[in-house]
This record gives C-alpha cells, sequence and structure tokens, in this order.
C-alpha cells in the first residue's frame, strides 16, 4: 500500500491522468449500462396487444398504437412505425423503411459510447506503458550512478534507492491494465448484446410483415342475405293468354 502511495506521490504526472480515465470510462460504462436496460421490449406482451388492434383498427390505428408506445420501447417506436407508414407502398417498401431505420437510427444509438470505452482501454494500456518507459529510464540512470559510487568507492546506498524506483514504474503499467482489462471485457459483451438485439429486430420486423400480410389476404366481409329473397315465387314460364285472343 505504501509502494503505491509513493507511486501517486512521485509520479503523480502519469497517476492523475490514469485516475482521470478510469473515472470517466466507469461513468460511460454504467451510463450504456442504464440505456441497455431501458431498450427492451418483450414482444410476448407487445405483439398480442398490436395484432389485436391491427385486426380491429387497421395500419393506422396499429400505428397511432406504436407512436403511443414510451421512447425506451425502441422496436415497437421506431421499426414498426417505419414499417407501417411503408405499408402502403408494399412488402419491399416496408422492408428497406425497416432496414434503413435499423442501419441509420437504432444500432448507432445502440453503439453509442462504446468507442469511447474502448478507446480509454487501449489509451490506458500505452499510458501505462509510457509511464513505465519513463520511470525505467530514471531507474536505470539511477542505478548506473548507484555503480559508479561503488567502484569509486564513494559509497552505494543508492542501488537500494534505484531498486525501489524499478518497482514504482511498474505500477504504471499494473494500473493501465487494470484499467483496460475490464473495459475491454465490457466492450466484448456489450458488442454480443447488440448483435442478438439486432436479431431480434430483424425477427420482428419479419413478424410485422406477415401480420400485415394476414390483413391484406382476409377476405372482406360477406353482406347479408335480404331474407325473403329467397322465398319468392318464380313467375310462370308460359304466361296464360290475353283475353280475347283469337284461338287458333
Amino acid at each position: 500500500m505504501q509502494a503505491f502511495l509513493d507511486f501517486c506521490t512521485n509520479h503523480w504526472f502519469f497517476a492523475v491522468p490514469m485516475f482521470l480515465m478510469s473515472f470517466a470510462a466507469v461513468a460511460m460504462l454504467v451510463w450504456r449500462l442504464l440505456l441497455n436496460m431501458n431498450a427492451k421490449t418483450d414482444l410476448n406482451l407487445f405483439l398480442p396487444r398490436f395484432q389485436e388492434i391491427l385486426q380491429k383498427e387497421g395500419v393506422e390505428g396499429a400505428l397511432k398504437f406504436c407512436k403511443a408506445q414510451p421512447p425506451s420501447e425502441v422496436i415497437p417506436r421506431k421499426l414498426f412505425v417505419a414499417g407501417l407508414e411503408n405499408s402502403k407502398a408494399g412488402i419491399a417498401a416496408m422492408r428497406r423503411a425497416m432496414a434503413t431505420v435499423m442501419e441509420l437510427e437504432i444500432i448507432p444509438d445502440l453503439n453509442f459510447l462504446l468507442s469511447g470505452i474502448l478507446a480509454i482501454a487501449k489509451i490506458a494500456t500505452m499510458v501505462g506503458l509510457l509511464g513505465t518507459v519513463f520511470s525505467m529510464i530514471g531507474t536505470f540512470g539511477e542505478l548506473g550512478d548507484a555503480a559508479k559510487a561503488a567502484t569509486e568507492g564513494t559509497g552505494g546506498g543508492s542501488q537500494a534507492s534505484a531498486s525501489k524506483e524499478i518497482g514504482l514504474a511498474l505500477f504504471a503499467t499494473a494500473l493501465g491494465l487494470l484499467t483496460a482489462i475490464p473495459l475491454v471485457f465490457a466492450h466484448v459483451l456489450m458488442k454480443a448484446w447488440i448483435h442478438k438485439y439486432e436479431v431480434k429486430m430483424k425477427s420482428s420486423g419479419q413478424k410485422l410483415i406477415l401480420l400485415v400480410q394476414q390483413l391484406r389476404s382476409a377476405p372482406p366481409s360477406q353482406p347479408g342475405v335480404q331474407p325473403g329473397a329467397a322465398g319468392q315465387p318464380r313467375p310462370a314460364m308460359g304466361a296464360p293468354a290475353a283475353a280475347g285472343a283469337r284461338p287458333n
């Protein structure tokens, strides 16, 4: 513990940036986790209600229902709205609209902060190595002076001090690795979560297309038959001879 305090005191110009990067990375990571927790849609609850409204009120009613969802419901609020708004242009237009929304809006939102997290992880490692290199340069200089002093017989106490400086120099690398390793691990997990969510969105878009196709292919309701239409007598095939007609 004392060695770490000595590192923070004697090498503050490396320790302070490392701590600042660590705090910034933790804040960004917590922020991204909160955004991921909000971007959840329980399709098992949403789809039955959506299908019911689509059958009763049509595309317009389903569109209003999707727009009324909270902003955290990404799939109905963005994906389904884009598909329903282009449903009049055909199934191909719905596919293109949903693919465009996923590529240009939803996926970039899901990747928000991930590039910064990965950048801090890489920079922290390099800054830690840089701190170690600078510290080792000074340490080897002190070792050279200690060896020279021992040779001249003027004293060799500085060699122990130089050995202590080697341990302090390695704290920079250790601090960089302690910052980078959790960030890289979290980045990989979040990328896997985004890929899984993208598959979920594609599956939801395909279900939306099937529901719209079923709505269009449903036969229109048949009008009711008038009650007395079937019971009316048919007219006679041959009309009786008119009164006053002369027989042959």
